[in-house]
């Protein structure tokens, strides 16, 4: 459960640089060499990985100290934070409050950066005069745009709004990683091809 809940606040961070960086690569284009450099990014996936374990090793160590009074079968798929602590026969209002406050310092300040980046990506685009020019510019944010908007859908239901709902978890735990390499290489001629070759053999099958 650590490993699995610092990877996911991990990542929250770094949706969050990814649309900053692709902030820097429409809004600030002459500038983006210089402020987007292998330094910086270096920087900004330590930060990400740093924060992540910080915030779930708080929660981890507290579950520690929960007993649970011969209760081992959690009505989950996984081993997830709030099916855990629903088994505790000790007092969780610490532990829940704790859980509370480090998911909305992980989730909602870097959901809150990826759109505020949005809206000055979106408003750069409007501007641009030809329409080859806006569907090529949208085109780099696209996949990153998708892939967020799934992430944290489901994520904000489950952890700042707690639900033990499955179907909700299974699109963070499961979906969200089994479409991240489809969403990304929309973009390449390669993939593209392959999968229209893969639409008409089924369809001449069919």
């Amino acid at each position: 459960m650590h490993f699995f809940c610092t990877l996911g606040a991990t990542e929250c961070h770094l949706l969050a640089v990814m649309s900053y960086d692709r902030y820097l690569a429409i809004c600030r284009p002459l500038h983006y060499v210089t402020l987007m450099n292998d330094r910086t990014c270096f920087l900004l996936v330590l930060i990400s990985w740093i924060i992540g374990l910080l915030l779930i090793s708080i929660l981890t160590s507290l579950l520690t100290q929960l007993s649970f009074c011969n209760q081992y079968k959690i009505d989950h798929f996984f081993c997830d934070f709030t099916p855990l602590v629903q088994l505790s026969c000790s007092d969780t209002w610490l532990i829940e409050t704790t859980a509370f406050i480090t998911s909305s310092i992980g989730i909602l300040p870097t959901f809150m950066l990826t759109v505020i980046s949005y809206i000055f990506i979106i408003s750069t685009i409007l501007k641009i005069p030809t329409v080859t020019g806006r569907q090529k510019a949208f085109s780099t944010c696209s996949s990153h745009l998708t892939v967020v908007s799934v992430f944290y859908g489901s994520l904000i239901f489950v952890y700042v709004l707690p639900t033990t709902d499955k179907v909700i978890s299974i699109f963070y735990g499961i979906m969200t990683p089994m479409l991240n390499p489809l969403i990304y290489t929309l973009r390449n001629q390669e993939v593209i091809g392959a999968l229209k070759r893969l639409v008409e053999k089924l369809l001449h099958r069919n």
